[in-house]
Order: C-alpha cells, then structure tokens, then sequence
C-alpha cells in the first residue's frame, strides 16, 4: 500500500469517528433533574426525549411521591433522597405528589 493511499484511509477512519462521535452526542440520553422543594415540583413541566432520565430530588424534609397513574411511581422519596425514572414512551405524563395531592407535574416525553 502507497503512503497516499495510507494517509487517505487514516483520514477517512479519522473523520468516520469524528462524525459517529457527534450522531451518538445528539441522540444519547439526557439526564434531567425536577427538584422538589417548598412542596413545589421544580421544574413543574419539563421537556424530555424518549430514553432521557429523569431524577426527582427531594430538598424538603418530608416524604414526597412522584405520580402517575399507569405510567411510573416513585414511591416515597425520602428528604434529601433521590429517585429516578427512564422515559420509555411518548406523551404527556400529569403527576401528583400522593401525599400532598396540590403537588403537581407534568413530564412531556417527545
């Protein structure tokens, strides 16, 4: 093999990898946080991408749920605990906290 022909597929490979770096950066999962603090959801909507993660962070210091009737329940989070959930399906997804039912959510998973 020639060293130009050499340089050329190095170069080629070099760029393949580059441009699989990018496509897996744009399509990987993203981790979301929804604080839970002074008995609020915060954010008390958020955005999110099939397969994204989000965590629901309890700063209060009770108990608190995250909700949603056929689609995920947290169960109690403990104060200063975490919990997190992996969204699977599209759609919007109104939660509750089932201790303190004016608690509310929404998760949209796009």
């Amino acid at each position: 093999m020639n060293k130009t022909r050499r340089r050329l597929l190095i170069v080629t490979g070099a760029a393949i990898a580059t441009i699989a770096a990018r496509i897996h950066h744009a399509f990987a999962a993203t981790r979301h946080v929804v604080t839970i603090d002074a008995f609020e959801f915060k954010p008390a909507e958020l955005t999110a991408r099939k397969d994204d993660v989000i965590e629901w962070r309890n700063a209060d210091p009770v108990p608190h749920t995250a909700t949603s009737r056929g689609a995920f329940d947290s169960g109690a989070i403990a104060p200063g605990k975490t919990w997190q959930f992996t969204a699977s399906a599209k759609g919007q997804f109104d939660y509750v906290c089932s201790f303190h039912p004016t608690m509310k959510g929404t998760l949209i998973v796009s």
